[in-house]
């Protein structure tokens, strides 16, 4: 079955013709960063007016080599203009070529993200920690089409926490890739308190719960925030960040943010992006260690566009999330889920042997953003799954909705 999928969320125009789900026939991106840059975030009327002008020519590229048997189209979550621009003409494509029409919902088209370039595939059940700029969530399935949101951000996605440090730092839009890139130029000194995060004692606790940084006479060790359960909070710590900036640059907490880039030097400013980066990936690590040891999964998924990043895949990649001590505030989890103690127990409740580990999967980086390949693979496990087309005619957008 050949889907074509059509992504206009945010800021991407995108449209791809994938085959059973995991097959790519065609994928067609069009980024407005560069009409977006100026402003350092995303001006919804920019994006919807690149949308019209884009929307025919990217889906005539898209097709023009195959053929499609179903339309699939992304109607939530995402800004107003831009679903409406990408549902209209998947409608209208559709009462002209008499081809169903599957609406799919974003934060599920990331996570099938990782059906697209795997030669094995993730195994149910399997736990999703999906992360961009507009989200935050960690989503358990126990099947295709099988939806439950056990984290989610309670203020800040991650993603846009990195787009606000990076600006306060001076840092070009988008704040991911930039923070990234000035993070790897700290100091040896800087680097080093970072890298020796990563060396956890055996049955020992997360280091640094308290703060990020070990070492307690460094100017730029940043607070975790104390959410209880699997929930997310990023806004402390962009304000921690803004106050720290503006400690070590010696100018009252009244002076306004955009004012402070100037007076940072090149090492202020790479150390601040190291350590807001490592601070942004030990809130995700704990988290997802906790999930885990709640949930028992076989496979971990992560997707969204911070998933690109380099440090998140290595540290994600070298931790032993059985070894991995929730802090105060998750431990509150404990009275909402049963959780097993023993790594033997959590073997025998994920239903494999010891020398079986934890199956970690990431997109491929070019699928971690917004595209429409993506969507079409999600549309197609749906489809497998039992979900029906849906009447050109009614389909309506929804800016703000969560799985379901």
């Amino acid at each position: 079955m050949k889907i074509l999928g059509i992504e206009t969320s945010c800021d991407e125009t995108a449209a791809s013709v994938v085959q059973n789900g995991t097959k790519i026939l065609s994928n067609v991106v069009h980024s407005q960063i560069d009409l977006h840059a100026a402003y350092g975030g995303v001006v919804p009327e920019i994006a919807a007016r690149s949308h019209i002008e884009t929307i025919l020519p990217v889906i005539h590229e898209a097709t023009k080599n195959t053929g499609y048997d179903a339309i699939a189209v992304t109607h939530t979550p995402g800004l107003n203009g831009s679903l409406l621009i990408g549902t209209l003409t998947a409608r209208t494509l559709t009462l002209l070529t008499g081809k169903p029409l599957y609406p799919t919902h974003h934060i599920k088209s990331h996570i099938y993200a990782n059906w697209l370039s795997e030669k094995s595939f993730p195994q149910f059940p399997i736990l999703s920690l999906v992360i961009s700029g507009g989200h935050t969530q960690l989503i358990y399935m126990k099947s295709h089409n099988n939806f439950e949101i056990i984290g989610t951000t309670l203020d800040d996605a991650v993603g846009e926490a990195f787009d606000k440090v990076a600006k306060i730092l001076g840092l070009p839009y988008p704040g991911g890739p930039s923070i990234a890139a000035a993070a790897s130029k700290a100091n040896g000194h800087q680097q080093g308190i970072l890298n020796s995060r990563e060396k956890t004692p055996a049955g020992g606790s997360f280091p640094g719960e308290e703060s990020c940084l070990a070492d307690a006479h460094s100017p730029y060790s940043l607070p975790i925030p104390k959410v209880a359960g699997l929930d997310f909070s990023f806004s402390g710590l962009k304000t921690a960040t803004l106050r720290a900036v503006q400690k070590a640059v010696g100018v009252p907490i009244s002076t306004p943010s955009t004012e402070l880039a100037a007076l940072l030097t090149d090492e202020q400013r790479h150390n601040f992006a190291a350590s807001f980066q490592a601070t942004a990936i030990q809130i995700l690590l704990e988290k997802l260690a906790l999930a885990i040891q709640t949930y028992h999964p076989n496979s971990i998924v992560l997707g969204g566009g911070v998933s690109a990043n380099k440090e998140l895949r290595k540290r994600v990649s070298e931790v032993d999330f059985w070894r991995i001590k929730p802090s105060a505030a998750g431990e509150n989890h404990r009275s909402a889920v049963k959780r097993t103690s023993g790594q033997d127990e959590i073997f025998a409740a994920r239903n494999v042997s010891k020398d079986q580990p934890l199956k970690l999967y990431f997109p491929e980086p070019k699928f971690c953003g917004d595209n429409a390949a993506m969507v079409a693979s999600a549309a197609y496990f749906a489809i497998k799954a039992g979900q029906k087309p849906t009447d050109p005619l009614i389909l309506d957008i929804s800016p703000h909705s969560t799985i379901s």
